[in-house]
């Protein structure tokens, strides 16, 4: 969801009032996968590596998030939305993570959708806390060298028991995963919308729909092989 900030300076405003915008846009897009029978929507809130921006800024995407999030709670919980957390919980504010924690305990047995919110989110650490857990188990053997395969390294991934993503959108033009679901993403197909995320409507999602029900999935297969029928 990228280019609140970028939203925010061409219009005079704090960048702030672009990453409001941007959390407001966030349920009508949820509305809008739920209408069109999408089952899982993964959205990357914060990365581990936005700690790195200014500091008002940090404590105001909080702020604002827990804002967002307890004013879209009935919401959410009358769409039946399943709330799931990836990324380190513990480093963020107990303002931020006891209603997260809370929200996620209450919406446990909802099943028309789940939203996945990547909060303090790594790709890479996420693969790097799986590598370190397989070696613990090798070494403690209760896990053999031999059985690590990619099922190993799935179920200890912080996506377990997650479908992989379909379809990866990234706004405002910028041509990169940045750190997201890398090892998930292998056989995603990915659209770069041009416009900011203040500005992606539905009807900008609906496009990003229209462009992934035109692909081909091959997952490294030819057309024929895709064609041919399986043999008893």
């Amino acid at each position: 969801m990228d280019g609140n900030g970028r939203w925010a300076a061409a219009r005079g405003l704090p960048r702030l009032e672009g990453h409001r915008r941007g959390a407001e846009r966030i349920f009508d897009i949820v509305d809008h996968c739920i209408d069109s029978g999408i089952g899982t929507l993964t959205i990357f809130a914060f990365s581990a590596e936005n700690w790195k921006r200014p500091l008002d800024e940090v404590n105001g995407l909080f702020k604002l998030g827990e804002w967002i999030l307890r004013a879209n709670l009935t919401r959410l919980s009358r769409r039946q939305v399943r709330l799931k957390v990836i990324g380190d919980l513990s480093a963020m504010p107990d303002f931020v993570r006891l209603p997260l924690e809370e929200a996620i305990r209450s919406s446990a047995s909802h099943q028309a959708f789940t939203l996945v919110v990547a909060l303090n989110y790594g790709a890479r650490q996420e693969v790097i806390q799986a590598v370190q857990q397989i070696a613990q188990e090798v070494a403690a053997g209760t896990l053999a060298p031999n059985a690590v395969d990619w099922a190993a390294l799935e179920s200890r991934l912080q996506t377990a028991g997650t479908p992989d993503p379909d379809l990866i959108i990234r706004t405002s033009g910028e041509c990169r995963l940045s750190n997201f679901l890398l090892l998930q993403s292998a056989y995603a197909e990915i659209v770069f919308a041009p416009v900011h995320w203040p500005e992606f409507t539905k009807e900008q999602f609906q496009l990003a729909l229209d462009e992934f029900a035109k692909r081909e999935r091959r997952y490294g297969q030819t057309p024929e092989q895709l064609q041919a029928k399986p043999t008893a």
